[in-house]
């Protein structure tokens, strides 16, 4: 265990948090991941708080319609697993004083999540600017990101909580070094000094290699909106540059950052080698919370060297079931191959990657001999990542007992894949991914992961040991083809032949599988590489070190 005498006390911020699925703050991996986090170190009781929005009507409640199309609907959440702690802040934006209502979520034994709020009487028209978790114009992101960040701060400040580190978990939040930078400079440093005094007391995590990820925002509009909270345009464009990057802002004021994966920190590097001055980028890859994610039955089953099959496939009963309640057509067959794939819909995802070739899929399909599940949601505004679904659609409604969809992915629906497939399919496209942790989730549960050799998946594969590798790491111009044809003769060669002629294997398969995941790919391991690695000083890393002893070494089987 940490000993937390040593410890510094920290304030994670982060868009989004995913704690549970009757809390519906979050869009996916981020917030999933964020929860996690927290949820460790309430348990852990260690010195961390979490810092977000509270989103009026969350992210999406996204359905499909009778022609297979994707539409949004935004509902009202629940506030009852809130409380009221009768403290305000206040932010500019603009040139209006915005009042923020602070929240306390601690229903789920994470450590103390506070979530700001706009949407009081008060603000006026601006009430809305915390509802909709990344919805609207460049305008409403920029006052979102005012709120998360300078308001974060000024939380903190208000519950009279003393922080030692500022964690900022991707680029929405880095307005809060601003906030901090400002205090400074009020108290009569000069720019200069109170920006690497800040520096000094932030760490910064980058998520996504892809653009759409890395926010860009015109000085024109962040001095529209009052994000420059008294710095001026120079000293702006020196933190972040011009247009402003969040993410360059980040990397230039925390004194380290680090990527989620091994492989996404090398393309990190090459990413953003070209900032100078930026904080130094390591690996610390991401993990998730076993008590969230890990089938209690499955995980005692291993532990005791029972039989893994008899829970394994309890677990896939009760998501068949669940996927007929929901659709009332697909009935899948529980002693047939399920494949899973499950994650944001968007193009790089390549989800219907596996139909590129239907003179080979279809004949599996029409004999039964794979079913393919798939889930996800697309961003409202990502009109590319929604015109895939028709397509997994239209291949449901031919093959109703091979292929379903289950809309409105959410926590819930991900505990069920991640427990209840055969295996897991991944298969973004090089070098996209960056961590991919429902991958995590799935291997925890002895669900076998068939996956591209990016994010985490290349420091757990051992190829036909605990899984399956696809495409061999190969970075082409025609990559959507050769990982297709890489993922069909895996899948003929070697998925299939295991599942139905050597049960053995399959089953030494999913032990090695929980056995190669279980700690390592835990948020446990996460915390620790970061309170050791991201958040203590010198004086601390001796008593530290020591947890780093818990990290074994695999004996598969």
């Amino acid at each position: 265990m940490l000993n937390k005498q040593f410890l510094p006390g920290v304030a994670y911020f982060c868009m989004e948090y995913g704690l549970h699925e009757e809390l519906p703050i979050y869009s996916g991996g981020l917030g999933i991941l964020a929860g996690d986090h927290i949820k460790c170190a309430g348990e852990k009781n260690l010195p961390l708080v979490g810092i977000g929005i509270l989103w009026r009507q969350g992210y999406t409640t996204q359905l499909i319609d009778d022609n297979g199309k994707p539409y949004d609907v935004f509902k009202d959440i629940d506030l009852d697993n809130l409380k009221d702690i009768k403290v305000t802040v206040n932010v500019k934006i603009g040139d209006k004083d915005i009042l923020c209502k602070i929240w306390l979520v601690d229903k789920y034994g994470n450590a103390p999540l506070y979530l700001l709020d706009a949407n009081l009487s008060e603000n006026g028209e601006n009430r809305y600017i915390t509802n909709r978790l990344y919805c609207g114009s460049e305008h409403d992101r920029i006052a979102q990101e005012i709120i998360l960040g300078i308001g974060g701060i000024r939380a903190l400040r208000a519950l009279g909580i003393e922080v030692d580190v500022y964690h900022f978990n991707e680029g929405h939040a880095v307005l809060g070094a601003v906030e901090l930078i400002r205090e400074k400079m009020s108290w009569g440093l000069s720019f200069e000094e109170a920006w690497y005094k800040t520096r000094n007391q932030v760490v910064f995590t980058t998520h996504t290699p892809v653009t759409a990820g890395n926010g860009v925002y015109s000085h024109h509009a962040l001095g529209c909106t009052g994000a420059y909270n008294g710095l001026s345009y120079e000293q702006m464009s020196q933190i972040g540059g011009d247009p402003f990057s969040i993410t360059v802002a980040g990397l230039n004021l925390s004194r380290k950052t680090n990527a989620v994966s091994k492989t996404h920190s090398e393309t990190a590097k090459k990413m953003w080698g070209h900032i100078k001055d930026a904080s130094p980028i390591i690996p610390i890859t991401n993990g998730v919370h076993r008590k969230t994610w890990q089938d209690s039955e499955i995980i005692e089953a291993f532990e005791n060297g029972n039989d893994l099959w008899e829970p394994h496939l309890k677990a896939k009963k009760e998501l068949v079931n669940e996927i007929y309640k929901r659709n009332n057509k697909n009935k899948l067959n529980p002693d047939s191959l399920i494949i899973g794939f499950a994650r944001r819909i968007t193009s790089y995802k390549r989800c219907d990657l596996i139909f590129k070739n239907a003179e080979l899929l279809e004949p599996l399909l029409e004999e039964g001999k794979i079913q393919l599940l798939f889930s996800g949601k697309a961003h409202p505004q990502d009109e590319e990542g929604k015109s895939v679904l028709p397509r997994i659609i239209e291949m449901s409604n031919k093959y109703p007992h091979s292929v379903a969809f289950l809309e409105n992915y959410d926590m819930k629906i991900g505990k069920l894949l991640t427990r209840g497939c055969d295996a897991w399919l991944n298969n973004p496209r090089r070098p996209l991914e960056a961590s991919g942790t429902s991958g995590m989730k799935a291997a925890m549960n002895g669900v076998l992961n068939l996956s591209i050799l990016d994010g985490w998946w290349p420091e757990a594969c051992k190829h036909g040991i605990n899984g399956w590798q696809i495409g061999h790491g190969h970075e082409c111009c025609n990559q959507d083809e050769h990982d297709a044809n890489s993922l069909y003769q895996v899948l003929l060669r070697e998925v299939i032949p295991t599942y139905y002629d050597n049960k053995p294997k399959w089953l030494k398969m999913m032990r090695n599988s929980i056995a190669a995941s279980t700690w390592k790919f835990s948020a446990e391991r996460m915390l620790t590489e970061y309170y050791y690695k991201m958040y203590s000083q010198e004086e601390a890393l001796k008593e530290i070190a020591a947890t780093i002893s818990n990290i074994h070494n695999v004996n598969y089987i």
